[in-house]
């Protein structure tokens, strides 16, 4: 999730409450648009959790890349967000990322039902999503729609190309192809 969002609710137009929210928004939404960068993407080995392999993805502006316990942390997350098997090869991707404030996301996209994304995240060091502190180690699941901000989001095409190439085009589905074809590490943006 982005490091710098707004959590906005219904309230009615022209309330004292929906005039911050709008003051609020702007405000983010400004900020945000005369500081965007790209960042780093790198890619750590897989791993396996609860009986799926998983790609991983680490998003940070920080070269050092992600601090290990903050990775710890995330990764003990894992399994609760993870779907029961269905029959489909058990294999997800991750993307954790290190926002510039206080906010850790692990986002964990896995692959249910032969051809569709099971989307399932978690926060951690970021109030505005619910998260009790500032600990960017302390994760916790968001009840949220959001499947990624950004940052979060390059992956996904690469991954579905992935899937496609080597688990529903041949005649016989290659998950150690499909595990070993990442996205290359770079930044988040400017690859065409």
């Amino acid at each position: 999730m982005a490091s710098k969002t707004s959590k906005t609710s219904a309230t009615p137009k022209g309330s004292k409450a929906s005039e911050t929210s709008a003051a609020s928004l702007t405000s983010v939404t400004s900020v945000t648009s005369k500081n965007f960068a790209e960042k780093l993407l790198t890619v750590p080995p897989p791993i396996e959790v609860a009986g799926r392999r998983i790609k991983r993805y680490h998003v940070t502006a920080d070269p050092a890349g992600i601090a290990p316990d903050v990775q710890e942390a995330a990764y003990a997350m894992l399994p609760k967000l993870l779907p029961e098997a269905d029959g489909t090869p058990p294999a997800t991707f991750v993307v954790l990322h290190r926002g510039a404030d206080d906010g850790a996301y692990l986002n964990a996209y896995s692959w249910v039902w032969d051809n569709v994304l099971h989307f399932k995240g978690a926060s951690a060091g970021q109030p505005v999503l619910g998260c009790p502190d500032r600990d960017p180690t302390h994760f916790i699941a968001p009840d949220l729609p959001w499947i990624g901000c950004v940052w979060e989001l390059p992956p996904i095409l690469h991954e579905r190309d992935a899937w496609v190439r080597h688990m529903l085009a041949p005649d016989a589905p290659d998950l150690d192809a499909y595990m070993a074809d990442c996205l290359s590490e770079g930044t988040t943006g400017d690859r065409s």
